[in-house]
């Protein structure tokens, strides 16, 4: 009498979803082999698919049949045991070789004739057919997709894929903290070692739940998803889901991360919060830090020159890098009264742009028309795949552009009110940004405020700001020799001529 190896498999794959379960298959089984009285000697069960070879449990039980321990296999369907051909195979060759006598399924007849092996073949090439031509049924539903602008996978940080309605929505405080981040990176003050400390601090970290280093901080600063392209296939597609930043500003921090290449290699805990911000007032180098004694000190690089000028320390850099900010701080009062002349500026100065929108729309039935011409000629092979991504990602990236210039063109002549607003807002929070302890935000401020202007000398810092705020220190040293008033109106104007001129 032979004795069997009972064996059921169940995927947790798409193609498996009809199968029965292994339960339903063991009892099924149990039931075949009393009726037909059938010895099963052991059982064996795997959750894993046959799609491709390596199965450890199905490998085993064909290394004990080739030693003698059982010389058939019991199963509900050949394809619970191979749904590729090597697997296939080797179950052929081991009934070849005489190892296996016999299998035996409820829903398939077999005999080890060379009909019945033929037939065996057969079930076996279904199978892997069925899975094949399954892959490719995915696959081509997923390109249908990414066509209509469904992002087939999961999104990045700063996004949520609703399960409910299968699309992707913006996640509200994370994208904030994403654009803040492009933001803070684009100005040109900031190292990805500032970006990725920037994510930690606001509890940004990785789907892992892992902080966000240089390299992931790098990724997310390079990704287009966040324009409302993506890249799926090696194309880029137009996204049906709502953009967290312009593309302009994505534009602007690809330059930068263009021109500074590769970050160079820093030592994990080497303090850097006021580096690159500071040069030395009596050879011109830059200051860096160092850590002594559990303290940080900073001081001149020394590299063009002997330099005399001694360490500062930390805490005192930043007693009075937050009094030089505090200074060219606006009242509270003041920024609401500017923030109302900005609202009149811009209610007396709208104009009709019906002409540039126009020309844009007709740009971009242009390219419309090139990108269908480029499909059809990569369609009937005139074209090269690689041109065809190449020049469908320029197109893209062009038509991109466009929307946005049209998005914002029924405001063009107030390009300047927005920023001009936001500094206004900024300059009212610099004495809170002053007294608080986040030594980044500091940096970036004081950058914004003085550009390269800070100097250090004698352990003092000194420097000018730079305009717009330039213009609010002298407003607040002009209080009790000039009317409020008549300051108010000095300084808008000031700052006016300054965003009209460099917006």
């Amino acid at each position: 009498m032979n004795k069997f190896f009972l064996y059921a498999r169940k995927s947790t794959d798409v193609e498996d979803k009809q199968v029965l379960s292994i339960e339903a298959q063991i009892t099924e089984l149990r039931a075949f082999a009393k009726q037909n009285n059938l010895n099963v000697v052991e059982e064996f069960v795997e959750k894993q698919s046959a799609k491709i070879p390596g199965r450890p449990i199905f490998g085993e039980m064909l290394k004990r049949i080739e030693h003698g321990e059982a010389d058939g296999i019991l199963a509900w369907y050949p394809d619970r045991l191979a749904r590729n051909s090597v697997d296939g195979g080797q179950v052929i060759y081991l009934i070849d070789c005489g190892r296996i006598a016999a299998l035996k399924f409820p829903q398939f007849w077999f005999e080890p004739t060379p009909q019945g092996k033929f037939m065996l073949n057969i079930a076996f090439g279904q199978s892997k057919y069925y899975v094949d031509s399954l892959s490719e049924n995915t696959k081509r539903g997923l390109r249908q997709k990414v066509r209509r602008g469904e992002y087939p996978s999961v999104a990045p940080i700063g996004y949520i894929n609703d399960v409910r309605n299968k699309s992707i929505i913006v996640d509200r405080k994370k994208a904030r903290i994403i654009r803040q981040a492009f933001e803070l990176y684009a100005k040109g003050n900031s190292r990805l070692e500032d970006i990725s400390n920037f994510f930690a601090q606001r509890g940004i970290m990785s789907r892992g739940g892992k902080r966000i280093h240089k390299t992931r901080a790098t990724f997310i600063l390079s990704n287009p998803f966040y324009t409302g392209l993506f890249k799926y296939g090696g194309e880029l597609h137009e996204g049906k889901y709502e953009p967290i930043i312009t593309k302009k500003l994505f534009d602007t921090a690809q330059e930068i991360l263009r021109q500074r290449g590769k970050p160079r290699h820093k030592q994990k805990n080497e303090p850097q919060a006021f580096c690159g911000l500071i040069s030395c007032a009596e050879c011109g180098m830059m200051i860096t830090a160092e850590k002594q004694k559990g303290h940080i000190y900073y001081r001149c690089t020394k590299k063009k020159m002997k330099c005399a000028q001694p360490y500062v320390r930390e805490e005192e850099l930043d007693r009075q890098l937050s009094s030089l900010i505090q200074k060219v701080s606006l009242r509270a009062d003041w920024a609401e009264k500017l923030l109302d002349m900005a609202e009149k500026d811009k209610a007396v100065s709208a104009q009709s742009v019906s002409a540039f929108v126009q020309k844009s729309q007709n740009k971009i039935r242009a390219i419309q028309t090139k990108l269908q011409r480029l499909l059809d000629g990569y369609l009937e092979q005139d074209i090269e795949r690689e041109v065809y991504r190449e020049q469908k990602a320029v197109l893209l990236s062009e038509k991109k552009s466009l929307d946005e210039k049209m998005a914002r063109i029924e405001q063009k002549q107030n390009d300047w009110l927005e920023p001009m607003k936001e500094w206004i807002k900024v300059a009212s929070t610099l004495v809170k940004i002053a007294r608080d302890n986040d030594l980044l935000q500091k940096k970036v401020i004081a950058k914004e405020i003085f550009g390269s202007n800070l100097r250090l000398a004698s352990r003092a810092v000194r420097g000018e700001p730079v305009f717009p705020y330039l213009s609010a220190l002298r407003a607040a040293e002009s209080v009790g020799q000039k009317s409020e008033s008549l300051i108010l109106v000095c300084l808008y104007s000031l700052a006016r001529t300054y965003f009209i001129k460099n917006c």
